[in-house]
């Protein structure tokens, strides 16, 4: 029969041949050696026995290096395997590259914008911090995220609540290293933030009014305008706007024409009223050449022409 060790790991265990053969009834398994003083007996039994210690001085070795003892870490040390090294930036740039695929049919634009920016954030902290275009995971400690978050204040001059939420995004990526055990600590361990309450200031009416009574020398900044106002009285974005077509408005069971549509940020369903600053905008354009021809309800201009 042949003669195998055995060594299990959290229930996980895998079986190795010694090599060597021996009769049935030779091997004792109370002992878990061979029987007898013969020199084959004591080869067997001294190998046995170096198996045996190399096994502590491979839980040694993992407890020295302050790592949890796995199926995974003891068979790649005991083997003399290394693990494969992962680095953030492609995890984080794959993590992007799958939020681009599905851009518009689960994720927005601004998005995959705010996750690129934060991919910017932190190889621009990795360059500063450590003078390094990436590192490996493992590397990645309950200070790296500390210093990445004083970066974020110092460095890139962010306001509080922005640079909270760089770092809920570069969590995400932590979490995703995490699921996929490729970190043994959460480095987000004993971490806090904490987003501050922020008063919003909102227009009087007299102060809407103003605008509305507004003119402008040319129609770009009217247009920026009417689509402010458009907002305001609707509730919705600059997006959601963005996105109407004169099939969004219908009538209601109230007899006056409403707004069925759906926000993007939330993919909530909106009913909204047509008031009559509304309607007066809708007018307005109702014959310019960019609502005709792409059906849209107004006149959108692009991001950057806004900016």
């Amino acid at each position: 029969m042949p003669v195998f060790y055995r060594i299990t790991i959290n229930g996980q265990r895998f079986d190795t041949s010694t090599g060597h053969y021996v009769e049935e009834d030779k091997r004792s398994t109370e002992i878990s050696r061979i029987k007898g003083n013969s020199k084959e007996a004591r080869s067997i039994n001294s190998q046995l026995e170096l198996i045996k210690e190399t096994v502590y001085e491979t839980e040694k070795r993992i407890y020295m290096k302050e790592l949890d003892i796995t199926y995974e870490s003891f068979k790649n040390e005991y083997q003399g395997k290394k693990e494969k090294q992962r680095f953030l930036i492609p995890i984080f740039q794959d993590h992007n590259n799958k939020i681009k695929a599905l851009l518009r049919k689960q994720y927005a634009p601004g998005t995959l914008e705010r996750y690129e920016t934060s991919l910017r954030h932190t190889e621009e902290f990795l360059m500063w911090k450590y003078n390094l275009k990436d590192i490996d995971i493992t590397k990645i400690d309950h200070a790296f995220v500390t210093d990445y978050e004083f970066f974020l204040r110092t460095v890139r001059k962010c306001a509080n609540n922005t640079a909270v939420k760089y770092i809920k995004n570069f969590n995400i990526i932590i979490k995703i290293c995490l699921a996929n055990e490729w970190l043994d600590k959460n480095p987000f361990v004993n971490y806090k933030s904490k987003v501050r309450e922020v008063e919003r200031v909102y227009l009087s009416e007299d102060e809407i009014q103003s605008i509305i009574e507004k003119e402008f020398k040319t129609e770009r900044l009217s247009l920026v305008r009417d689509i402010f106002l458009f907002s305001c009285f609707t509730g919705l974005a600059y997006i959601d706007v963005k996105n109407l077509t004169k099939s969004h408005i219908s009538f209601g069971i109230d007899g006056e024409k409403w707004i069925f549509t759906h926000r993007q940020k939330t993919e909530s369903a909106s009913k909204i009223p047509i008031l009559p600053v509304t309607q007066m905008i809708i007018d307005k354009y109702e014959c310019h050449p960019q609502s005709n021809n792409q059906e849209k309800l107004l006149p959108i201009l692009s991001d950057i022409l806004l900016q």
